[in-house]
């Protein structure tokens, strides 16, 4: 048995619903499908509406925006079932056996199973080039190789999870801020959630633009450092925390911070260009971070 909640805004969901039910009808499970929109008003809703008439599906509509992680804690709390798949509404399963790998997974030992990232050329174009290569690059890892450090790369567009492990993790968390994945990445750690990832991949549709993917990585740093300064995070595998460590130990993470910012508009040229660099996108970050930390 299975609830499949997808938390969404503004968003065309109803080719992600149809896909994922004809797979889950055809591994012949118990199911429930929810959609919640979150509180967009778009005019898109009246296309997610058809979702209400495919089997065991519904889609609802909030009355306020409450944030995807209210709004993923709403749809834990409704969920039926004692196993939650969450999908975020802008992806698309690569294989016709999705679902079936899933299933495969649910066992009395599984506490939560990762089933990745991908990216393909197609769904891209020359003004969403840094968010494509991030991804590509740093998100589309093979399952042999996120296994060997299973904190590190936690991307909760697409996994599976116990509801009563879900709910006591999420129900803590009551900011409204992207980015959250870092302190997700940490609590499975810290409480030593036993975690798997498998070759389960979904393809990420909803590619932002190179300016707008640019201030979304500027607010997730923030975030991380709220969370820091905050003692949110206490156990993590996050390579920017530990670059920043490091400086902050030799006394450098200040100067190194005011030194970058010198460089920001080259860099930023670069990273908004049609081959942005990592590397520089890597400074460019943990500058900030030593800057507003």
């Amino acid at each position: 048995m299975l609830s499949i909640l997808i938390p969404t805004y503004n968003y065309n969901v109803y080719p992600l619903v149809e896909t994922i039910e004809k797979q889950v009808l055809k591994a012949n499970i118990i199911f429930e499908l929810i959609c919640l929109d979150d509180g967009s008003f778009s005019i898109l809703n009246e296309n997610n509406q058809k979702i209400n008439a495919l089997a065991n599906c519904k889609f609802i509509e909030a009355k306020k925006n409450n944030g995807r992680t209210a709004t993923r804690q709403l749809l834990a709390e409704q969920a039926q079932y004692n196993w939650l798949l969450f999908l975020d509404c802008d992806v698309i399963p690569i294989e016709n056996n999705f679902i079936e790998n899933y299933i495969k997974e649910i066992t009395s030992h599984t506490e939560v199973v990762f089933g990745g990232f991908a990216y393909n050329a197609k769904h891209t174009n020359s003004d969403k080039t840094l968010r494509y290569t991030f991804g590509k690059y740093r998100e589309e890892v093979d399952s042999t190789i996120r296994n060997k450090n299973p904190y590190k790369v936690i991307i909760s567009a697409n996994f599976l999870i116990k509801k009563n492990l879900f709910i006591k993790l999420n129900k803590s968390e009551h900011h409204n801020i992207y980015g959250l994945d870092y302190l997700f990445s940490s609590m499975l750690k810290q409480n030593h959630i036993q975690v798997k990832h498998i070759n389960n991949e979904v393809y990420h549709l909803g590619i932002d633009d190179n300016p707008v993917y640019l201030e979304k990585a500027k607010k997730a740093v923030e975030t991380l450092s709220f969370l820091i300064k905050n003692n949110r995070i206490k156990s993590n595998a996050i390579s920017l925390l530990k670059a920043y460590r490091i400086l902050k130990n030799i006394g450098l993470a200040k100067v190194f911070g005011k030194l970058m910012f010198q460089f920001n508009s080259e860099i930023e040229q670069n990273l908004t260009g049609n081959s942005p660099s990592l590397f520089l996108f890597d400074l460019y970050r943990l500058g900030y971070f030593c800057r507003i930390t």
